[in-house]
């Protein structure tokens, strides 16, 4: 890569909005975010993924909440009060994600973003695209695709 290339890759930034679920950061693509919302206790729903936590009135339209410590399979409290929303747009539906805290909003050049090493013995149940270091402090950067997949249409 030439020198004027190598600039360039490094002045693009993605920005990213961060936050905890447990102990763990984790962050997404800040332009998927639509909005950050204090806790609203969501309606069930019968049959729902075990992730699910209902769903609740997003001024006049359903909003589908996943609990993302369980979606990770994070030991943690139950969702309450202390929770926050944050409303995200996935594969042309938005959802609401629960998390623990919204930490911040970063700038991290292109670079310094790196894949992860493949762990996984099924590619379907990986979370994370990306990893970066902020700080001194691996950040776990979240494939809301893999978060909640697109919906199968069954065409008969």
């Amino acid at each position: 890569m030439s020198e004027q290339a190598q600039i360039l890759s490094d002045a693009v930034e993605q920005e990213l909005l961060s936050f905890r679920v447990g102990e763990q950061e984790y962050s997404v693509d800040i332009m998927s975010v639509r909005e950050i919302r204090g806790w609203t206790k969501a309606t069930p729903l019968p049959h729902a993924a075990p992730y699910v936590c209902g769903v609740i009135n997003l001024r006049g339209t359903v909003l589908p909440i996943i609990d993302l410590a369980k979606r990770l399979a994070i030991d943690v409290a139950p969702a309450s009060e202390r929770n926050v929303i944050i409303v995200v747009q996935v594969n042309g539906q938005t959802l609401g994600l629960v998390v623990d805290a919204v930490s911040d909003i970063l700038s991290i050049p292109q670079s310094e973003i790196q894949p992860p090493p493949d762990l996984s013995g099924d590619p379907s149940a990986t979370f994370v695209k990306a990893l970066t270091i902020v700080d001194g402090r691996l950040l776990r950067v979240i494939d809301l695709d893999s978060v909640h997949p697109p919906i199968a249409v069954d065409v008969a």
